[in-house]
């Protein structure tokens, strides 16, 4: 599926869960912390969706990520296994892609989460969300901003993180990175 198409499928599961929780764009917005406006240009799937707004609104309206991300109801209760580069997938963007460890276990506390940095040479871009973070280096090295403090990281580092300060990152050395992110 394309990246459009995945997108667009995302914007129409937050804006028919919007409706039929009966919430104006100006109550979701200010349950996620974000204007009316950008709240408007995420349903529209014309534009990129964060993977915080995802999660903002998946833990404001109680919610499972993955369900936002993939259309379907997590079910298991005792375990949920995910075979390698089978879990479930969305490319945000062509820098950024996101596999989804844990989609079908029902009620996680976390979010799980192998991402694929692609190397650009764009600025880095920050974003916010509600909670912690923790993140592993698996491949590549990283540049790992938080708070205007640039950090590199390398194979086998890791950050744990408050995600209510700004935070994003850049593939570095021209190679993508694989990290695993675990959202709480």
């Amino acid at each position: 599926m394309k990246m459009n198409d995945q997108i667009r499928q995302i914007a129409e599961r937050l804006q028919g869960l919007r409706e039929s929780l009966d919430l104006s764009l100006e109550e979701m917005a200010a349950q996620c912390e974000k204007q009316a406006s950008e709240v408007e240009l995420y349903e529209s799937g014309e534009v990129d969706i964060p993977m915080s707004y995802l999660f903002d609104v998946a833990q404001n309206l109680g919610i499972d990520t993955s369900t936002l991300i993939s259309g379907n109801e997590p079910h298991m209760k005792a375990y949920y296994l995910t075979r390698y580069g089978k879990g479930v997938s969305v490319e945000r963007t062509k820098a950024y892609k996101y596999q989804a460890l844990a989609s079908g276990f029902k009620n996680s506390l976390a979010a799980p989460f192998e991402v694929t940095v692609e190397p650009n040479e764009n600025p880095i871009y920050l974003n916010t969300h509600t909670g912690q973070e923790f993140n592993y280096v698996l491949e590549g090295r990283l540049q790992f901003r938080i708070n205007e403090r640039d950090l590199v990281l390398e194979e086998g580092d890791c950050i744990y993180f408050d995600s209510s300060n700004p935070h994003g990152m850049r593939a570095l050395d021209g190679r993508p990175v694989k990290f695993l992110a675990i959202i709480i």
